[in-house]
């Protein structure tokens, strides 16, 4: 069956399941990453229609602009085939200047190997509030500049990736008439949708910022339709919901076709890194079939049996990694909603065990969290990382203490 496709504002057509180049498969046994799967993978999903594919200079411990681009080069397809994606990545003050700034763009023709970008955003431009955006973007005079490039025909498409402060996504909204965004990407997923703002009060729900988008005509392209995984992996409250309407169905499958099931969505990125995830993927946009109104009804009940089990909302991004003190941060709070959620029930040497794979003793704990707060800023969730790896901690001294009764 043929994948799906969508249209962007210039009329190319578009992948639905689009690639995230986030989490790039490593070697076995390592940390380094596995040039020749990634190629592999790269050349997978080409030959199966996938066709969108999204990095940032900040992606994969700064390597994925790279090696992106070598595995697309070598993959034989021309350039006119697939849709590139980065970012203006310039989160560190020292990166704020337009001449940094433009400097990471061409860092990204040079590390892409093309001589355009088809399409570029402004990144995470909510993150840290309006200040820091107009700090990035305006006072240096960068969305102008990115205008004048798609102009000039190096940027085909301008848009922006979007997390948290309101004032900085109205703005975007306001000034559509003079920048006229091509797309825009946010956090859409059936958990988001209607309960984000009651997840983290700064934040605003999918469906408002859908239907803003919606309203301008302006494409939407989806980050995080699984929450980092969270909604790929079984979870007994969600699929009491769901398995009676497909009890064949994967839950990573409800997700997307959710996702899909909106018409001006252009394409959804899943951060794939095992070959199996792909070919899963691929089959379930090859066609995607929208959701009914009944699946509709069962997912809306699906997210409040998921908040109720009071999750954290960590979707392993790693823009909190490294810690300065060496903890692994995402694969703490990862235990944590696998194991410490209140729909789980454990024995305390069972979650003690569980606790030593993901976070094994060569990488530093909870216990050794010193709360210097440096992670908060970075956090597009807004998770109070040093407060919830201090609650964790506790945790795991009382099931130490039971243990040892």
């Amino acid at each position: 069956m043929a994948m799906t496709y969508r249209a962007m504002s210039n009329g190319k057509k578009v992948s639905l399941l689009g690639y995230g180049a986030m989490r790039f498969p490593t070697r076995p046994g390592s940390n380094e990453f596995d040039q020749d799967e990634i190629e592999r993978q790269i050349k997978y999903m080409l030959d199966h229609g996938v066709n969108y594919f999204d990095t940032s200079p900040a992606y994969s411990r700064g390597e994925s602009e790279r090696r992106l681009g070598a595995a697309l080069e070598k993959s034989g397809y021309p350039r006119d085939s697939y849709v590139l994606a980065t970012k203006l990545s310039n989160f560190a003050a020292e990166q704020f200047s337009a001449e940094r700034s433009r400097e990471l763009f061409e860092n990204s023709l040079k590390h892409l190997r093309t001589d355009y970008i088809d399409n570029y955003l402004l990144h995470s431009i909510g993150n840290g509030g309006f200040e820091t955006f107009s700090k990035r973007f305006l006072e240096n005079g960068m969305v102008d500049w990115c205008a004048e490039q798609r102009a000039a025909g190096r940027i085909k498409n301008l848009g922006f990736s979007f997390h948290g402060d309101p004032a900085t996504f109205d703005w975007c909204m306001e000034n559509h008439g003079k920048y006229r965004w091509d797309f825009a990407m946010i956090q859409m997923n059936y958990i988001d949708w209607n309960n984000a703002k009651a997840i983290n009060a700064r934040n605003l729900d999918a469906s408002y910022l859908y239907g803003e988008l919606e309203k301008r005509s302006i494409p939407v392209v989806i980050m995080e339709p699984l929450l980092g995984g969270r909604l790929a992996n079984f979870n007994q409250a969600i699929a009491r919901e769901l398995a009676p309407l497909d009890p064949e169905a994967t839950m990573a499958s409800w997700a997307f076709r959710f996702c899909g099931t909106y018409p001006e969505v252009m394409t959804i990125l899943s951060g794939m890194s095992r070959m199996e995830h792909i070919e899963e993927n691929v089959a379930t946009f090859s066609p995607l079939k929208p959701c009914s109104a009944e699946e509709l009804a069962a997912l809306k009940r699906a997210a409040a049996a998921y908040l109720a089990c009071n999750p954290l909302p960590c979707n392993k991004c790693n823009y909190c990694m490294p810690c300065p003190y060496g903890l692994d941060i995402p694969a703490i709070l990862t235990f944590r909603n696998d194991f410490l959620t209140e729909d789980k029930k454990f024995a305390p040497g069972e979650i003690l065990a569980a606790y030593a794979k993901y976070v094994p003793e060569e990488l530093r704990r909870a216990d050794h969290c010193t709360a210097c707060g440096k992670c908060n800023p970075h956090c597009p969730q807004q998770i109070n990382v040093p407060e919830e790896i201090a609650a964790i901690d506790r945790v795991i001294d009382g099931l130490k203490g039971e243990v040892l009764r």
